[in-house]
Order: structure tokens, then sequence, then C-alpha cells
């Protein structure tokens, strides 16, 4: 595997850079956002690579538990910052939490005893990769997800109302808004993966096979990583639609716009 200096990673970040100056005549906000984001992964990638390189040699169950927690708690906090209107309390910050708990860790957890089937289940060689693929993408659905639930719930207020007036329950006053959020969660994987391999190399197999693994081998990693993301992303958006949808109603089915944050 070739390694790369701190040159050469400046020099890629000098796209980066170029990209925020020349945003400045036509975006001037864009500029910020896009040099704090490259900050941010800067920081962020090379405080997790000394983490992992000294979780990989302690090969602890308690570190690993307690790192992906940490993950699990970034993403429900990401999930609450990307809705325009989000649930108030707890709630905002819970909702992207609990469905990435039931769908992510599940998943990683069947992937590590049934799938990858390595001793101990735990090595966070596996371990860390596997939830953070999965959190990754999962996190993306759902905050899209719950994003398009809470704004079309706000926008359709009155066709909402009417059919609970006419005599819907609260789950067929919003049959067509869940259909429409569920598929809106589901679209990028879906994209992903039907352009795998023809107008894409997905992230692990490009990154097994420059790190030198035989290409069929990577392949059929990314075929498994791509399987297990559809399932956690899937899964996962389900979860938040139907907590959402329960949250935005109360026992009496009254539609409940005052439990969002304007």
């Amino acid at each position: 595997m070739i390694e790369l200096s701190s040159v050469d990673l400046g020099l890629a970040a000098l796209l980066v850079v170029a990209l925020a100056l020349t945003s400045l005549r036509i975006y001037p906000g864009m500029a910020s956002q896009l040099l704090i984001a490259g900050l941010r992964t800067l920081i962020q990638l090379t405080l997790i690579g000394l983490v992992l390189k000294s979780l990989f040699e302690s090969a602890s169950l308690l570190w690993v538990a307690l790192l992906s927690l940490i993950m699990l708690a970034v993403a429900g906090r990401e999930v609450m910052a990307r809705q325009h209107r989000r649930f108030a309390g707890v709630w905002g910050y819970g909702l992207g939490v609990v469905s990435m708990f039931i769908s992510s860790f599940t998943i990683a957890l069947f992937a590590l005893f049934v799938v990858v089937g390595n001793e101990p289940w735990y090595l966070p060689q596996y371990a860390i990769p596997l939830l953070g693929m999965l959190l990754g993408n999962t996190m993306n659905g759902i905050a899209l997800a719950l994003d398009r639930l809470t704004q079309s719930a706000w926008e359709q207020r009155d066709v909402i109302e009417a059919r609970l007036m006419l005599g819907y329950s609260s789950q067929e006053a919003v049959s067509d808004i869940r259909q429409h959020v569920f598929r809106s969660g589901l679209i990028p994987i879906i994209n992903a993966m039907a352009a795998a391999g023809i107008v894409s190399l997905p992230g692990m197999m490009t990154g097994q096979i420059l790190a030198g693994a035989e290409p069929v081998e990577a392949v059929k990693y990314q075929i498994m990583i791509m399987f297990l993301i559809t399932g956690g992303a899937g899964f996962g958006t389900l979860a938040a639609v139907h907590l959402g949808v329960k949250r935005l109603f109360d026992d009496r089915e009254r539609l409940r716009l005052d439990r969002l944050k304007r």
C-alpha cells in the first residue's frame, strides 16, 4: 500500500479551498460551510485514526461498546440538525437515536455473528467499520424521512384535519404522506445500489483494492455491505416514520403540530 504524506493530503485539500474561493461570488455563505466541513473532516478522521489504532491493539469489548455509543449519539445529533421542523424536546433527538439503534445495531450484530462470524465477534477491525457504514447511511435515510414527514404534515395540515373530521384514523389520514416519506428515505441507497459497479465503484471496495486486496474478494465484501446498509436504512426509516407518525397525533387522534419546533 502506498503511504500518503502530509503534502499529498495538502494537495487534495487545495481542491476544497479552491471550490470555497470560487463559491464566494455565487453563494458567500457556502464558502465558510465548505471550509468548516473540510476542517472537521481533517480533525475528526485524524482523531478516529488514533483512537482506532489504540482500539485495535487492545481489542476490548468495553471500548468497542463505548465508541459505538459515542458514534450513535453523534449520529442522533446530526439527524436532529438536518430537520427544518423537528420534534420539540427530547423527541427531536430521541427519534433518530432509537430508530438507528433498532436498525443499525441489530443488523451490525447479525453481520458479526452470522455473516462474518469472526472470533471474538466484537473484533474492532470488523465491528467499528461495519457499524460506522451502517450508521452513516441509516442516518441519511432517517434524516430525510423525518424532515419530509414533519414538513409535509405542516404543509398539509388542513388536508389531514379534514380527513380526521371525515372519520379517517390517524394512520389513514397520513397514509399518502407516509408512503412518500418512506420512498424519500430509501432513494439514496436505491440509487447507490443501481449505480454500483457501473457508474461508480463503492468506497469500501475501492479502499480494499487500493490496499492490495483481490478484486473478487473486495467485491464480495462490498456486496455484503450494500445489502446490510439497505436493510439498515430501510428498517431504520420504517421505525422513524412509525414513531414520528405516532408522535404527530395524541391518544384521541388529534393532529398535534404544537409538538414540532418552529
